[in-house]
């Protein structure tokens, strides 16, 4: 008979996500030859399959936690200690972090120094993995469930940890949390751990600590055990790596096993790693998990993102950047306002980048590399998209910066503007620039003049002239404006040689294009005598187009 059991007759366990299973039996069930049915199959039960796990299981240790390399962390492992030394209910704590930030390793190492009788680890990135995990704790309580169907095991180890406590669960990289929500809401006592890309969402689950990079020393003692597991190596230039990899543990795992694999040293890891980004950072180890390195974790958390398109534009912009400090008012030009917050929390969301909750967001250095690295087999790195968002930061800075960038009260925003301008600069070649990123040199430089920093505003103002001479040509108001202030920093550093030939030109060019009364060509008259008349050549030298003006001029 199928359907509701006869007196005697055992009824089918229900699982986590319930089943659609049912008991055959005849007379007692200890007794009888007894048949579970689901999709047409039948299993044969044994007694033990209706027998409660008992509960001596747990005077030796059941576990399946182990711990391998592991450094530093000490102020994380503390807060673990602390965040579950609370007793009574079950204590749910999530640790978040960017992926393979070292959140695995942290909750491993920890778990494997508990006291619990019962730790078990749960792969929980999908629903199924849960379940399966679940169901090989049943058989690790009580080995006479081997060979069941797997959701009535996982009943089995659902039921036992809702009826017992001093028990630990980690439940290692969730995707969603509302995979583990029914679990959660069967067990009300016991310890779980959770590990997460997802910094968002757990605010009705559990507490959080998120998990960040390591410190340098902790890195570089990373990079260096991995790189002399098997005897001395060269470690000169470890912690240049760790820098470079911006001290991620996977990163800096990665590297350390592929000097080590191949021979090759630190500094030409280095080098090796400037030269071909994309190569370097897919490259793997024999025996390791191609799963696991640096493209491959990019790779499969953008594919969660798939259903928000601005998110992945968003992180390519944001790449070329500077990675600290970027302001969220940089990005207001990008979309509208709320598919702009929902973009930047889906990032925040899977700890792509960082709210500082101060009107700045930030990004890990690695992920920026990746995501500015073309890769025409990665359809998150396609090289025409990587151009568009290079491009694009350009414009949202050029425009961010404000009109009257020699005025002091706009000083605070320029110089908020200032590093992601030279982040933009120093991470492409000029051959790249465009009239918006012109126009960003332009203002740095205007900014950096004022603030006496003429070295590097006369390396942006040549740039900048270059670049407007190529795209607009030679006789272009914006190429005039810059060849006149480039001409105007050369004379404040005292090179009136260079000064000379340029305010010459520009106002050659100002009187054929605008004529001779146009202010911007009295300004260009104006500035070449003063170059003259600082230089002694009073012959040479005009009256002043502008009575109140003397010397060199800025944006005019």
């Amino acid at each position: 008979m199928i359907g509701e059991p006869e007196p005697g007759q055992a009824a089918a366990p229900t699982g986590l996500h319930g089943t659609d299973g049912a008991i055959v039996a005849g007379g007692n069930v200890t007794d009888s030859s007894t048949q579970y049915i689901k999709a047409e199959q039948a299993f044969v039960l044994p007694p033990k399959a209706f027998a409660p796990i008992p509960d001596d299981v747990t005077v030796s240790e059941v576990s399946n936690i182990g711990t391998g390399l592991f450094v530093g962390r000490v102020d994380e492992l503390k807060a673990l200690e602390a965040a579950f030394a609370q007793p009574g209910k079950v204590v749910v704590h999530t640790v978040h972090g960017l992926g393979r930030v070292g959140k695995s390793a942290l909750a491993a190492h920890w778990a494997a120094q508990r006291h619990e009788k019962v730790r078990w680890w749960v792969t929980a990135d999908t629903e199924a993995a849960v379940d399966a995990g679940l169901a090989s704790l049943a058989e690790a309580l009580q080995s006479g469930l081997a060979g069941l169907p797997a959701e009535l095991q996982r009943a089995r180890a659902v039921a036992w940890l809702a009826d017992h406590d001093g028990w630990l669960l980690v439940l290692d990289n969730v995707e969603d949390p509302r995979h583990i929500r029914p679990l959660l809401d069967r067990v009300p006592g016991g310890r779980v751990l959770i590990t997460t890309r997802r910094a968002t969402g757990w605010h009705h689950q559990a507490t959080t600590i998120r998990l960040g990079v390591f410190e340098p020393a902790e890195a570089v003692d990373l990079f260096t055990r991995v790189l002399t597991h098997q005897g001395p190596r060269d470690t000169d230039s470890a912690a240049a790596v760790c820098e470079e990899l911006g001290h991620l543990a996977l990163a800096v795992e990665q590297a350390a096993a592929y000097c080590a694999e191949t021979g090759t040293s630190p500094s030409e890891y280095l080098n090796m790693l400037a030269r071909w980004p994309s190569a370097m950072f897919a490259a793997g180890t024999t025996g390791g998990d191609s799963e696991r390195t640096i493209a491959r974790i990019w790779h499969l958390t953008l594919n969660h993102l798939t259903d928000t398109p601005l998110a992945g534009d968003l992180l390519r912009i944001l790449a070329w950047y500077a990675p600290d400090s970027i302001p969220r008012a940089l990005l207001h030009g990008l979309a509208a306002p709320p598919q702009l917050a929902t973009a930047i929390g889906k990032l925040v969301a899977y700890s792509m980048i960082t709210d500082n909750h101060d009107g700045t967001l930030t990004i890990h250095r690695l992920l920026q590399v990746l995501a500015r690295t073309p890769d025409p087999d990665d359809p998150h790195r396609l090289p025409e998209a990587v151009d568009q968002a290079r491009d694009q930061a350009a414009a949202l800075l050029a425009d961010a910066f404000p009109a009257d960038v020699d005025q002091p009260e706009t000083w605070p925003q320029c110089r908020s503007l200032l590093p992601h301008t030279d982040a933009l600069t120093r991470n492409h070649t000029p051959d790249h620039d465009t009239t918006h990123t012109a126009r960003a040199l332009d203002c740095a430089a205007t900014y950096r003049v004022g603030q006496g920093a003429l070295a590097p505003a006369l390396h942006a103002l040549q740039r900048a002239l270059t670049t407007r001479e190529r795209l607009l040509g030679g006789d272009h108001p914006d190429t005039l404006t810059s060849r006149n202030n480039l001409a105007a920093e050369y004379q404040m550093a005292g090179d009136l040689g260079r000064a000379t030939p340029l305010y010459q030109r520009t106002l050659t060019e100002r009187e054929r294009v605008l004529g001779d009364d146009h202010p911007d060509t009295l300004n260009s008259r104006h500035n070449l005598a003063g170059t003259y008349r600082a230089a002694g050549d009073l012959g040479r030298a005009t009256p002043p187009a502008h009575p109140d003006g003397a010397g060199a001029g800025f944006g005019r």
